[in-house]
């Protein structure tokens, strides 16, 4: 995602949003020192992660929040990091801390809610699901993808890094992965019903607040259209927020 700006001497370009906002980069802060504690000690990932029949039997009813904040590699920890930054940066200015990062969490807790509900029904995946560990902060952040393509469904975001989807198919897609495959197996190391419960959830809840979110939308409207027919008057112009691909600052 690019954003292209006039300088005196040409066109510069930047990659992604901006700089950290705070939620954000309390969250990053909190999953890097737990990979780094991880790495040395490796036993806290099994005692942390995801585990249903830990969950279900043992009732060590924190797994379903710690095991956003594990990861399997440093790939894993980057990706996830870097996801949540480029998408959830302009979420979190236009919201809010504080409801960004409960957002966060209710998209993170109903992911693992959703695969435990899942390994407890009569499903030929179910016993795998019931005994495997889960880690990662990508059902957190696969609702975060599903908040941004609901404001933004026309961003483009490039899919491998060369094919410019639309936000708002670029998640169906992901959705419809996730789905298949978690209809035939969890393979391959990643929990996609964590990834389609991080999506489900995330929908559920910014549907239970459409309201108040669609009332503060008009509020943020109005008082934009304000600003901005004062600006004009005194032939001051700015870039503000936009939903198209690219800001344009003048």
């Amino acid at each position: 995602m690019r954003a292209r700006y006039p300088a005196s001497s040409g066109y510069t370009y930047s990659f992604g949003p901006g700089p950290l906002t705070p939620a954000i980069k309390a969250i990053v802060i909190a999953n890097v020192v737990a990979f780094l504690l991880s790495s040395i000690v490796p036993a806290l990932t099994l005692a942390f992660g995801l585990r249903p029949v830990s969950v279900v039997g043992g009732l060590q009813i924190w797994r379903p929040i710690t095991y956003m904040f594990l990861h399997g590699g440093i790939f894993h920890i980057l990706f996830n990091m870097l996801a949540l930054w480029m998408f959830g940066v302009e979420l979190e200015r236009m919201w809010g801390s504080r409801y960004f990062t409960r957002f966060y969490f209710v998209a993170g807790g109903g992911a693992a809610l959703t695969t435990l509900f899942l390994s407890l029904m009569p499903l030929p995946f179910a016993d795998q699901l019931y005994y495997s560990l889960t880690i990662g902060a990508s059902g957190a952040v696969y609702g975060v993808l599903l908040a941004y393509a609901l404001y933004f469904p026309n961003r483009p975001i490039y899919m491998y890094f060369f094919f410019p989807v639309p936000a708002k198919y670029f998640v169906m897609i992901m959705g419809a992965i996730s789905l298949y495959s978690s209809m035939n197996a969890v393979g391959g190391g990643v929990a996609h019903t964590t990834h389609l419960g991080g999506l489900i959830a995330a929908y559920l809840y910014l549907k239970r607040g459409s309201r108040s979110n669609l009332m503060g939308e008009i509020k943020y409207r109005f008082l934009k259209w304000r600003i901005n027919k004062n600006r004009r008057r005194f032939d001051v112009y700015s870039g503000g927020r936009s939903d198209g691909p690219s800001r344009r600052v003048h």
